[in-house]
């Protein structure tokens, strides 16, 4: 009940912190030397959008405290899908340990192909539904690999794979 009532709230003070936190960080790396953008120059914008989500969310919570916890008295049990969570950090703990032996494209096909099959409503795991989802996967990945190679001539991990 505690959470239900103050979880907006308490969210809202954790990411401030945590966008202050990346903000802060990311001004202590090295500036570069070669380009006037620096490798701080992407966590520092996503730490101002989290800072600025975040705080967005802690104002719009504190102005409208009251009508939300007399909400979270008359809402139902919880109904959170633990499966799902424990899968999804699974999935990720995996993806991240393979990513270099393997190489980006293989291991985040195999990754988002199964992130989405796990996330996707039970009414939607028919086999239509999972071609559309593997055509999702392999356009992204293609289209994140080739962007990131040849756009921002940052070279992804090819592990065991070369193009």
């Amino acid at each position: 009940m505690f959470f239900r009532k103050y979880g907006d709230i308490i969210t809202g003070i954790f990411y401030t912190a945590l966008g202050a936190a990346t903000i802060y960080l990311a001004r202590q790396l090295p500036k570069s030397r070669v380009m006037k953008i620096g490798p701080d120059f992407m966590p520092t914008v996503i730490g101002t959008i989290i800072l600025i989500l975040a705080l967005m969310l802690l104002f719009s919570s504190i102005k409208n405290f009251k009508a939300n916890a007399k909400k979270a008295e008359t809402m139902p049990a919880d109904t959170a899908d633990y499966k799902r969570v424990l899968a999804s950090l699974v999935l990720v703990v995996i993806y991240v340990n393979i990513l270099a032996p393997v190489g980006f494209i293989l291991s985040t096909l195999c990754y988002l192909f199964l992130q989405i099959t796990v996330l996707a409503p039970d009414g939607k795991r028919k086999p239509k539904d999972i071609i559309t989802y593997a055509i999702i996967d392999i356009v992204f990945v293609l289209v994140v690999f080739y962007l990131f190679r040849y756009g921002f001539k940052i070279v992804l991990p090819s592990g065991m794979f070369t193009l």
